[in-house]
């Protein structure tokens, strides 16, 4: 049977076994939104991965929407990012870049002067985001108008672009969470009545048309989307019918032969089972369209919950996020089945090199 700890190919992406850094903010880019050398370390650290996601990346500084988060939209960026890309490769490792934008969930202290968050409605998500002053409310943002949508997807287009000139090896899309593209594909948030609104054709419409996009100026090999059905994150009410929703969204983006789909099952670092969904349907509707794309399952899983997984067929990879802040050689000790360091939760955000890049390796934890 396949392991976890065997080598995969996905798309132009081969990776030394199936073990994925799910993406993690941290809030510690420097002026300019830039990588940081603190940054460097912290994912060459993590560089025996099978795939690592960098943190959520946005694409444009509308995107922001939490304080010290990172960019892809500038020359600064993208140089910053290079080191990154090139400390994990000297490793022997991959990484893709997750391209963002949080619509509505950001704060007027985040964005330019004068503008205010934009999303598929004009209703303010009953939420908090990290600014200079700590946690604040979201501020109320306006939606979009259909003739800036073309803006929008040409943002992502260019972010792609950039991301490989930054030497990573592809993009995940972040269509989950609450954020921009879950914001048009829930009808319990999108209250449009244009081309983007309304039918569940409709709402599908902008992460189809962002996906085709990326495909088109990247390659399709080099593109993946992480998608969460039924996550309550960020005020994101349940969709009035998430798998009929969902179904449709991995219909059409299969035949586009992306890289990859990254799932997190249940709500986001909560409980797996918040509400009914079938995973399997929607992985077999994937594969079906396109055999050869990995199938990646994210959220609460185990060592041996991911065994099985891949072992079973199930996954094709299994993400791990707080696994990965605490234990750098995550790795190593999920093959050698030894103990996994806890995080410390203060600090997750913001902040140096404590609880960023001094956690102990195995053998220095066990001196």
């Amino acid at each position: 049977m396949t392991s976890l700890f065997d080598p995969i190919r996905f798309g132009d992406i081969a990776a030394a076994n199936r073990i994925v850094m799910a993406p993690l903010t941290r809030d510690r880019a420097g002026p300019g939104r830039t990588p940081t050398p603190l940054m460097t370390t912290y994912y060459e650290q993590r560089a025996s991965a099978g795939l690592i996601v960098s943190e959520g990346t946005q694409i444009s500084a509308e995107g922001q929407g939490y304080l010290d988060t990172p960019g892809i939209y500038s020359t600064q960026q993208i140089a910053g990012w290079r080191r990154v890309t090139d400390a994990v490769h000297t490793k022997g490792g991959k990484i893709v870049v997750q391209l963002w934008h949080v619509g509505r969930i950001s704060h007027l202290s985040l964005l330019p002067e004068g503008q205010v968050p934009v999303s598929s409605t004009a209703r303010r998500a009953n939420g908090k985001t990290f600014t200079a002053k700590g946690f604040e409310t979201v501020a109320e943002p306006r939606a979009l108008r259909t003739d800036e949508i073309p803006r929008l997807i040409a943002d992502y287009r260019r972010a792609a672009l950039n991301a490989i000139e930054a030497g990573f090896d592809g993009v995940e899309v972040h269509g989950a969470n609450g954020y921009l593209l879950e914001q048009f594909m829930r009808d319990s948030i999108n209250d449009r009545t244009d081309a983007y609104g309304g039918s569940r054709e409709n709402r599908a419409r902008l992460v189809v048309e962002v996906m085709a996009a990326i495909a088109d100026e990247i390659g399709a090999g080099r593109a993946g989307i992480r998608l969460s059905p039924v996550t309550p994150a960020n005020d994101a009410a349940l969709d009035s019918d998430p798998q009929a929703m969902f179904n449709l969204v991995v219909d059409k983006l299969a035949p586009l032969k992306l890289a990859f789909i990254h799932v997190v099952e249940g709500a986001t670092g909560g409980p797996r089972d918040i509400a009914p969904f079938d995973y399997a349907a929607l992985r077999a509707r994937f594969k079906q369209g396109n055999p050869h794309g990995a199938w990646i399952v994210n959220n609460g899983y185990t060592r041996a919950m991911a065994l099985d997984a891949v072992a079973h067929g199930a996954a094709d990879m299994v993400a791990f996020g707080k696994g990965f802040i605490s234990n750098p050689d995550l790795v190593r000790r999920l093959r050698d089945d030894a103990p996994i360091a806890p995080v410390v939760r203060e600090t997750l955000y913001g902040g140096g090199a404590q609880g960023y890049t001094d956690y102990p390796p195995l053998e220095v934890a066990r001196a």
